[in-house]
């Protein structure tokens, strides 16, 4: 009679624990659908209305597609009415800070383009931030690094001393070069290199002439590399004005009769979450309400080729 009795409160604890598992799944599930749902309609509503859109240029400067896409949104809707460009990079690949530069003075040519900088906004971060009708920079921002660079290492000694060889078989003695097995230099490589930086470095001076109205030689000057404070930039007549965000919808309301009652809505790149289901594509939305990208767990960023980035 015990052992019956037993069993029928164990029983009573096992439906109880049963209940309370289900019902904690039941409102996980609800959340992740509010989430998604907050995200999405949300999202959608606020970027149908008249807005500044707020673009966000963080960390390393790489070439992206999705990035390419936002930009011609932004471009393309009736709704957004300027745009303000939020940098703090060290910047990145020439062709993603190209990228950015192609990109937003292309929406340029249809609204108001403005740009604030952070802690960082140099090398291709500065050539995004040129890219814009105006700058504001922040007194002790660190901007500037008006520069390219190839970076390579060499093991080839190295690998002699321990008798290590690598054979190679090319079309020519230029092919695949520098190569970091190559000792010593395959003459006629590094000269190669420096013909990629310069003609790239020109380029860079030439916008940065262009669009800060400085004559070349005033902007070859600036562009030896050194980096500057807000402060210095301004005196260099590398920003256009001292301040951040407020400034710059202050500066947008009077001098491009932006509506001063306009929300400043943030535009960010489409980032699928690379899941198999409906559960892994709510997990996204989610963790983008939270501001965690779970796409980043499946990309890699990398500084082949030529960089134009500072870092101390």
């Amino acid at each position: 009679m015990t052992l019956e009795a037993d069993a029928i409160v164990e029983r009573r604890r096992l439906k109880r624990r049963l209940y309370f598992w289900r019902g904690i799944t039941l409102l996980l599930a609800v959340g992740v659908a509010v989430a998604f749902g907050l995200y999405a309609g949300g999202g959608m509503s606020s970027k149908s209305a008249p807005h500044i859109a707020r673009v966000t240029v963080s960390g390393m400067i790489l070439s992206d597609a999705g990035q390419r896409k936002m930009l011609k949104d932004i471009a393309s809707s009736d709704a957004v009415k300027a745009v303000i460009v939020a940098i703090d990079s060290p910047g990145g690949t020439t062709v993603g800070g190209e990228e950015l530069y192609d990109g937003l003075r292309d929406i340029a040519a249809k609204k108001p383009v403005v740009a604030t900088m952070g802690t960082l906004a140099t090398s291709a971060g500065y050539m995004t931030a040129i890219a814009t009708d105006r700058i504001f920079a922040e007194r002790t921002s660190i901007t500037g690094s008006i520069g390219v660079l190839f970076q390579y290492g060499n093991v080839g000694a190295l690998m002699q001393n321990i008798g290590v060889e690598v054979k190679t078989i090319k079309s020519a003695p230029l092919k695949a070069e520098p190569s970091p097995f190559t000792y010593p230099e395959q003459p006629g490589a590094a000269a190669m290199i420096q013909r990629l930086v310069d003609d790239t470095y020109a380029w860079f001076i030439d916008i940065v002439a262009e669009r800060r109205s400085l004559a070349r030689p005033d902007a070859l000057k600036l562009a030896d590399g050194s980096v500057y404070s807000g402060r210095q930039a301004l005196d260099l007549r590398l920003v256009d004005e001292i301040g951040g965000e407020d400034e710059a919808v202050t500066w947008l309301e009077g001098a491009k009769g932006i509506g001063k009652d306009l929300k400043v809505v943030d535009w960010a790149p489409e980032r699928p979450y690379a899941g198999f289901g409906i559960a892994d594509r709510a997990m996204a939305a989610a963790g983008r309400l939270i501001g965690i990208d779970l796409s980043a767990w499946n990309s890699e960023g990398r500084l082949d080729g030529l960089v134009s980035v500072w870092h101390p």
